[in-house]
């Protein structure tokens, strides 16, 4: 059995840069130097639902300082060959979040930076894909990261968003916040009944921890 890595993965929403211009009435204001939201921040887990996150695998908290949320998980990992189910061979967990934002403020997302383990026989591939929105707002497209045998460490991926296309929680409105992440792995040409790959956002060791920052803005 191979032994996986103690891995933390964070997932770190950076803060937005305001756009340039004057916002339109009632829309987001944003001021570099304003300080975090006085009042606490609660976060509702809604639903948690996933072959990646089974009952009682994920978790989130807030942080004492209101800027930034933890998703825990401690049972999210894809894998093909022996010892594997048919099913194995993909994960995913989608969470919904209800965000209590203080009164007068907003929040956006601008980068997600994603870190596991991975162990690929060569000929295999592996696969991280992800993507987040509020309810009621389009989801964005899936963003794939994708890996290649042989393989045996720890992998970190970042993904961006154009500070023109950074999605904000519309002031004054209920919607919560969806987090949709999913892992894969394909045999490929190696051979599945003599050998094992997989990839993991979990550890043998500990919890993965995935760490969102929020970007405030005044409504």
């Amino acid at each position: 059995m191979y032994k996986k890595a103690t891995i933390l993965g964070a997932a770190i929403f950076a803060l937005a840069i305001p756009l340039a211009g004057s916002p339109a009435s009632g829309a987001p204001t944003h001021d570099r130097d304003m300080p975090t939201p006085p009042d606490k921040i609660v976060i509702d887990v809604v639903t948690v639902n996933g072959t990646g996150c089974p009952q009682g695998t994920a978790a989130v908290a807030v942080s004492p300082d209101n800027t930034a949320f933890t998703v825990t998980y401690s049972a999210y990992t894809a894998q093909v060959g022996v010892g594997s189910n048919p099913t194995d061979f993909r994960k995913n967990c989608q969470i919904n979040l209800d965000v209590h934002v203080p009164q007068g403020f907003t929040y956006g997302i601008a980068q997600a930076d994603y870190r596991g383990f991975a162990h690929l026989e060569k000929g295999a591939t592996a696969l991280e894909r992800a993507r987040y929105y509020f309810q009621g707002n389009s989801p964005t497209s899936f963003i794939d990261h994708t890996f290649k045998g042989g393989m045996n460490d720890d992998w970190q991926v970042t993904d961006k968003t154009e500070v023109g296309a950074i999605v904000y929680k519309p002031c004054g409105e209920y919607r919560n916040f969806n987090i949709n992440t999913q892992l894969r792995v394909d045999a490929g040409t190696s051979d599945p009944k003599k050998t094992t790959s997989f990839i993991t956002m979990d550890s043998v060791d500990g919890a993965i921890n995935t760490t969102y920052h929020f970007s405030w803005k005044k409504c």
